[in-house]
């Protein structure tokens, strides 16, 4: 089912700050800013020749992120990104086999303007897992 390794979502509590050090201190490639309203989020896209790192600040009080962020100050990993072909069909099957797809199982659009769904954290190790369509 699972094809590749999409990004590593990093949660930050400064977005420039993270970006910046990225940036300064590993010489990465850093996309622009880019607000996920839908998601309660800012993002950017550290580029790696294999995969992305994704860095997560929170957008509004209700934002998840600002959640994991008050319960980790300084950040951290918040979840990683795997790549399916087809997000309903990966869906369904894992439902049927038992595993708690997050928001209903319905598919939201992600920050790469592709199908996503979250799979709960209990269900994978204490690790939130994104999967996206390729």
């Amino acid at each position: 089912m699972i094809k590749g390794l999409n990004h590593i979502a990093i949660a930050v509590p400064d977005l420039a700050l993270a970006a910046k050090r990225y940036k300064d201190h590993l010489g990465a490639v850093v996309s622009a800013p880019m607000a996920q309203p839908e998601h309660g989020v800012n993002v950017v896209f550290v580029e790696l020749d294999n995969a992305k790192i994704e860095l997560l600040e929170p957008l509004g009080e209700d934002s998840p992120i600002a959640k994991f962020l008050e319960r980790n100050p300084e950040g951290g990993i918040h979840h990683i990104c795997l790549e399916v072909d087809n997000v309903d069909l990966a869906s369904k099957k894992l439902s049927a086999d038992g595993i708690r797809v997050l928001g209903g199982g319905e598919a939201k659009i992600g920050a790469h303007g592709k199908p996503v769904i979250f799979l709960h954290p209990k269900d994978f190790y204490s690790t939130l897992i994104e999967l996206e369509q390729t």
